[in-house]
């Protein structure tokens, strides 16, 4: 099996609405169909979060399309999908995660060198609409200057 088709996919949307405090590489529980799928790039990130049921990280609407050549046995699109963390890592999210306008997203899903899937979730606080206007000054003042 090659490994020339190198997936990384980010949810560019989350920059844009939030501020990452801290970011966090955790594993995912998957399916058959499901990894096939992320290998093939079918993945959707940006309208996921996550949230803790039971002390473990659970990540919500995380979209992955079912797989062309499943059968019957294929995977429902956005069903919860267990996050896998340290356990000193997920009482410290719980911890901070008590703080008014904190939240948990997904902000990159890649195939590790391992083959393994792996998913970067960041701490984060939402931007005002302020916030965001600064982000799209500041995005085009860096477009100029690289057009120079």
């Amino acid at each position: 099996m090659s490994k020339s088709k190198n997936i990384d996919i980010s949810n560019r949307r989350a920059s844009f609405e939030y501020f990452f405090l801290e970011t966090y590489t955790a594993g995912i529980v998957l399916t058959g169909t499901e990894i096939k799928s992320i290998r093939d790039g079918k993945v959707n990130l940006t309208d996921a979060y996550c949230f803790f049921q039971d002390d473990e990280l659970i990540v919500h609407h995380l979209h992955i399309s079912p797989y062309e050549k499943g059968t019957y046995a294929n995977h429902n699109p956005t069903r919860d999908r267990k996050l896998l963390l340290t356990r000193r890592e997920l009482k410290r999210l719980l911890v901070k995660l008590k703080d008014q306008g904190l939240t948990i997203i997904p902000t990159r899903l890649f195939i590790n060198d391992n083959g393994l899937a792996k998913i970067e979730v960041a701490l984060a606080k939402g931007k005002k609409l302020y916030d965001k206007r600064e982000t799209i000054k500041e995005r085009d003042q860096k477009r100029r200057n690289d057009d120079e």
